[in-house]
């Protein structure tokens, strides 16, 4: 009885589509031939990508994995970007589940259950926290941006760490006393070129000066937010054959999210941490690979540099291509170049020569990647729009379209057990065991479980070890240090871990202040 009322039809299609399938993994459009050149597809009302028509005039969307949280999404084909919607609703499809469904109110209560998160871990036991990193920060010029560079720095920089600074010879009087305010810190050396050697060479001086330390190169006009090196420092170790890993941008060319190669407008409503957190929430760990990275932010392995030499400074002097044709050079090797979707950072661009130099370095420097690579740029043509890109950029449409005054992101934060601390200004999330399950809960919902098999425990290790990262747990918080399994996993992974009293603070800020100076790398206050 009243059957009718469950019964699933196909959406209503408009013109000029003719057809649409789904068989679980691709969507196939069927076009009238000759009418237009591309469709877009919005999935969850957000563009997600545009792809052409071809000569039979089909459009095929080949999903790797699910863009969303969940199995199950809704699709809408559009005339173009923005363009008229080539069907009267959305509609609905199950990945791995042929067919499609009319749209829901409720995609994600109705997939409750159905998580599917695509992820590229760090494998499991690895001591990312081990790697010594140095942060080389060339300067030339720009003092109203190299002061909050720096201050971003020494506020979120986590883990072991060494600051390396290094003035090309500045021609702006105010840089030499700005620099002295940071010369005294704890692991912060603040040097200075006799006569100005350019980029390239400053960067390969401090790569020199750190020693074995990994190195990240990060430009004087950019600024980090939360957890912005834990994040590189996972990506480039996700596999052994990753060199280099790159953070995301508001204004970093191929880097830029959401927009390739614009200058990307930050939610209004959020500070710019809160924007990197949220990234660090909600961009996802699929880390999309380009042949090269970029500069403004590049964390490179040190046994790379071991294996393939610094930069080449002759041919690349002032920069601009110097990175690329390293990245090509250790691509040689057989090793990978990813993007780190979850770091954001934030990039002025151009301050030290200006957008007229900046063009014309950018054009000379392209000439000799030309001659030495002449297969670089279909490389990055064949790479720059793939699956992971795509759903990167699509995440931050949405995280940046649903901003709020009063959503931005908090920090999550892990504990274990009963008595949970109850803090407004973050997250915490609840490790517990419910009978044989492992529970990993927050807000009274269930996020993930797994099993416990007494003859087999490392099973659950691993589990832990993947939901610390994909779910983007900052700090784990305990009464006491018992080296227990969470203790050691967070350790591995560059997680600190604050023991707060017996007393609860009324607010996460409060409980951690004590701990907070400890956990950065450059604890020291500035002059």
């Amino acid at each position: 009885m009243f059957a009718f009322l469950r019964r699933r039809t196909k959406p209503t299609v408009r013109a000029p589509l003719r057809s649409i399938e789904w068989d679980g993994h691709e969507l196939t459009l069927t076009l009238d031939v000759g009418v237009a050149a591309e469709v877009a597809l919005d999935i969850e009302g957000f563009h997600f990508t545009t792809v052409p028509i071809d000569r039979d005039g089909r459009a095929r969307f080949a999903f790797t994995f699910s863009p969303a949280e969940q199995t199950t999404f809704d699709l809408l084909p559009r005339l173009g970007r923005d363009g008229a919607g080539l069907t009267g609703e959305a509609f609905h499809v199950v990945l791995g589940t042929a067919g499609l469904q009319p749209a829901v109110r409720d995609t994600r209560a109705q997939a409750r259950g159905q998580h599917e998160v695509f992820a590229r871990c760090v494998p499991f036991g690895a001591d990312v926290a081990a790697h010594e990193v140095a942060i080389v920060v060339p300067v030339y010029n720009a003092s109203a941006l190299v002061g909050p560079c720096l201050d971003a720095l020494l506020d979120h920089t986590r883990g072991r760490a060494q600051l390396i600074v290094i003035d090309d010879a500045s021609t702006d009087v105010a840089i030499a006393p700005l620099l002295a305010r940071y010369a005294s810190l704890e692991r912060v050396r603040v040097l200075r070129n006799a006569t100005n050697r350019g980029f390239t060479a400053t960067a390969n001086r401090g790569i020199e000066l750190a020693g074995l330390a990994d190195v990240v190169l990060l430009n004087a006009d950019t600024e980090v937010g939360p957890n912005w090196l834990t994040g590189l420092r996972r990506a480039a170790y996700a596999g052994d054959d990753i060199a280099t890993a790159t953070a995301v941008s508001d204004n970093a060319g191929a880097f830029s999210v959401p927009e390739l190669e614009q200058a990307n407008t930050l939610p209004a409503c959020w500070r710019f941490d809160d924007c990197a957190r949220a990234l660090w929430q909600g961009a996802g760990l699929a880390y999309p690979q380009l042949p090269t990275g970029n500069g403004f932010c590049l964390y490179i392995r040190r046994s790379v540099i071991n294996a393939i030499g610094v930069l080449d400074d002759a041919a690349f002097a002032q920069g601009y291509g110097e990175e690329n044709d390293f990245c090509q050079r250790a691509a040689q090797r057989g090793l990978r170049h990813v993007v780190a979707g979850n770091v954001l950072v934030r990039h002025a661009r151009s301050q030290s020569f200006g957008e007229e130099r900046r063009l014309a370095l950018g054009l000379a420097g392209m000439a000799v990647l030309r001659e030495r690579w002449p297969h670089y740029e279909a490389e990055v043509g064949a790479t720059l729009y793939s699956f992971e890109r795509r759903v990167l950029d699509w995440r931050v449409r949405r995280i940046y379209a649903n901003a709020r005054i009063d959503n931005a992101a908090r920090p999550r934060l892990l504990w274990v057990g009963a008595d949970a601390p109850a803090w407004a200004d973050a997250e915490v999330w609840n490790l517990r065991a419910n009978g044989a399950e492992n529970e990993l809960v927050f807000a009274g919902e269930v996020v993930a479980a797994n099993t416990w098999q007494a003859n087999d425990p490392e099973t659950s290790y691993r589990a832990l070890w993947d939901w610390l990262q994909i779910h983007a747990i900052e700090c784990l918080i305990v009464r006491e240090r018992k080296q227990s399994a969470a203790e050691i996993l967070c350790g591995l992974l560059d997680i600190p871990i604050v023991q707060i009293g017996p007393m609860s603070a009324g607010s996460a800020r409060a409980a951690l202040r004590d701990a907070e100076s400890a956990l950065r790398s450059f604890p020291e206050s500035r002059a």
